[in-house]
């Protein structure tokens, strides 16, 4: 039990301040003047002014409350490099109990696993938790047992008692780490990018002036390279094709580094062509062709050239040729010399007429058969005896003129194997499509009828040409569908998918394999024209095979979720396809700098006073300290006592209850007027 005077004033201070200021100075003329009772006055004044302050005397039974030490064991999974966690296990038991041992002291013992994620090791969120759970007044030391390798260091709280550092880890540590800067999410394909790689040691490095590199791409086997230790390396990198390109350095694990974890790199980058090509060639002006120019030029990413025949040689009417060419247009160097600067070529109903020379043409079949794509919207024209398709260019078309041509109302519809197809599948509602009115009759020879019209004639037929693309649309409507005619249709998204897949886009391919990542779980996804495919063989980083059963989404459309157990590049593999996914950081949060420091804690450990020492020199000794004392030392750290109480009962005595006051105060006012009285 304790005792203590207390007030509890019947006025403010400042009031009975005024009034006590007024009394002394009433004592104070009454002497001036010579009064004989002044000293009664002023005593009585004393027991009012004092009353009205009502002194007391308090008794309180009090419980002492116990000292609380934190300790933040660190668990991440930096701390299971080389020996760390049993050390740290070790540590943390034989410093709890020398805590408990100690008279009216808890420990709170709060482990800290990996944060969600990549987020790492999140230290100060675990310590700003547990303090706003624990009586700030009680908590007499804080004591984290970790590598000092911390990612919220920001969010470090106002700390109540010392903060002191048991750092894992060894003075002869060392690691060696690959660092990829400068790293885009996109890159034009045909243009070089530039990466920045450093590879550094870390710690008691052995001093190697140079290490061995691997490079490899979507997988490939890897090249090596050998390359400066410490330095900046500029690494310019051409994509090889559009779409994800996976790249992977690789640096070999050397001899005593603590770990390899933060040896590996991925880099994905996503492959995109800067501009789009195109040779427009129109047989002749008519009311679609200013539909497919307008169509082209309103893409900002195409580079369009429009060749039109407005005069067949045929037509003689006596107009001089000079009031009526603008330029000479030149054929030769499109067709021969620069064909192979297009990426699309497009024959709008055109016909032979003795302007392109079998020659060129035979070059435009070559053209495809190396790698470039050719459309043909054919109108009357192609079952004519001039069609296009009476000249080289039969070898690559995939159907053959009838030489009919079907003039009547039809809605195009897309076909079952259409419904499959990237280029039309999706392409819903054709029965609220627009009427075309015209059809060219065709009879397939090669490629996939993927839309139909007239009697389920075949409307456009894709196929491949040696390593080149050929699309034929039996029709010159498709304009129709661009003027609003009976509600228009897809025209705009058919033709750019059309366009896509003649320009080889992955996400346009028929039969492809391919993976979408979302932290540590990947989406398959295989689309087939097929209506049944394998399941999926998932090579993880480790090598180990895990097969993986697909489900039809949507038509052509097969998928699967599949969870990674292991950060890195992971191989997936169905029949004669491949594909690579990187999920997470090759080298996680955790790991890009292991060597166990206390440089990041170091200012907020020194703002309480505390102390950093390693638990490779032994347990520290625990000490008392006071508040504002230094609270570490060589072999030890320091705890500062809290005397925190609890109030079990309070009692309170009155020094100057009504009774007493009016008792004295009226006689010592009545002593003052006798005295004076007598005077």
């Amino acid at each position: 039990m304790t005792g203590s005077f207390v007030f509890d004033p019947l006025l403010p201070w400042a009031v009975i301040a005024v009034l006590g200021a007024l009394a002394l100075g009433g004592a104070a003329l009454a002497l001036w003047r010579g009064l004989s009772g002044w000293a009664f006055r002023a005593l009585a004044a004393l027991v009012l002014v004092g009353a009205l302050a009502q002194p007391s005397y308090q008794i309180e039974d009090r419980a002492p409350l116990t000292n609380i030490v934190l300790m933040l064991v660190d668990e991440t999974a930096s701390q299971n490099l080389a020996e760390r966690a049993g050390v740290t296990a070790e540590a943390a038991d034989r410093l709890e109990a020398t805590l408990l041992a100690r008279d009216n002291t808890e420990v709170r013992r709060i482990p800290v696993p990996d944060g969600e994620g990549d987020a790492g090791t999140q230290l100060m969120t675990a310590l700003s938790e547990a303090i706003a759970e624990e009586p700030r007044g009680r908590i007499s030391g804080i004591v984290l047992l970790s590598d000092g390798r911390l990612h919220d260091l920001e969010r470090a709280p106002d700390l109540p008692a010392p903060l002191h550092l048991l750092m894992t880890g060894q003075e002869d540590d060392w690691d060696r780490r690959l660092i990829v800067r400068n790293a885009p999410a996109f890159a034009i394909l045909g243009e070089e990018v530039e990466l920045t790689l450093r590879i550094d040691d870390d710690g008691a490095a052995p001093g190697d002036a140079l290490t061995d590199i691997e490079i490899s791409v979507d997988g490939s086997e890897p090249e090596t390279y050998r390359v400066p230790v410490g330095e900046d390396l500029s690494l310019p990198i051409t994509l090889p094709h559009g779409g994800m390109n996976v790249i992977q350095f690789t640096v070999p694990e050397a001899e005593g580094e603590l770990t390899d974890r933060n040896n590996t790199a991925l880099v994905q980058i996503n492959g995109v062509r800067d501009r789009l090509r195109v040779l427009l060639v129109s047989g002749e002006p008519h009311a679609g062709g200013r539909t497919w120019r307008n169509l082209l030029k309103s893409d900002s990413s195409v580079d369009l050239v429009h060749f039109t025949i407005l005069r067949p040689p045929e037509k003689q009417d006596g107009v001089p040729v000079n009031e009526l060419s603008l330029i000479a247009f030149p054929t030769r160097e499109l067709f021969l010399e620069k064909i192979d600067d297009f990426d699309l070529i497009i024959f709008d109903r055109y016909k032979r007429r003795g302007i392109l020379p079998s020659i060129y043409l035979d070059n435009v079949r070559n053209y495809v058969e190396n790698g470039g794509a050719v459309l043909v919207a054919a109108g009357p024209d192609f079952a004519s005896a001039d069609s296009i398709y009476r000249s080289p260019l039969a070898e690559i078309l995939p159907a053959e003129p009838t030489a009919r041509v079907l003039d009547e109302s039809y809605r195009p519809v897309v076909t079952d194997l259409g419904a499959r197809h990237p280029v039309t599948a999706g392409l819903s509602g054709s029965e609220t499509w627009g009427r075309w009115l015209r059809q060219v009759e065709v009879t397939p020879t090669e490629g996939d009828v993927v839309m139909s019209g007239i009697s389920d004639q075949p409307l456009l037929i894709l196929d491949r040409v040696g390593a080149g693309r050929v699309a034929l649309l039996a029709s010159d409507q498709a304009w129709l569908w661009n003027r609003g005619f009976e509600g228009g249709g897809p025209q705009l998204e058919l033709l750019r998918r059309l366009a896509h897949w003649m320009m080889k886009e992955p996400e346009l391919e028929e039969e492809a394999l391919w993976a979408e990542a979302t932290g540590q779980t990947m989406r398959i996804i295989r689309r087939s024209l097929d209506e049944d495919v394998d399941s999926v063989t998932v090579i993880g980083p480790d090598g180990q095979e895990t097969v993986i059963p697909l489900t039809e989404e949507t038509p052509g459309r097969f998928e699967a979720v599949f969870e990674g157990p292991d950060i890195g590049l992971y191989r997936l593999e169905e029949g004669d396809l491949s594909a690579v996914i990187g999920l997470g950081p090759a080298a996680p949060r955790e790991f890009v700098q292991t060597i166990a420091s206390g440089a990041a804690l170091t200012p907020l450990i020194d703002s309480t006073r505390g102390g950093v020492l390693r638990l490779e020199e032994g347990l520290p000794s625990v000490r008392e300290v006071r508040a504002g004392r230094p609270a570490a030392g060589r072999g030890w750290i320091g705890v500062t006592p809290r005397e925190a109480y609890e109030t079990l009962d309070v009692r309170q005595t009155p020094l100057l209850p009504a009774w007493l006051v009016l008792l004295l105060g009226s006689g010592l006012i009545v002593a003052a007027w006798l005295r004076e009285g007598r005077s």
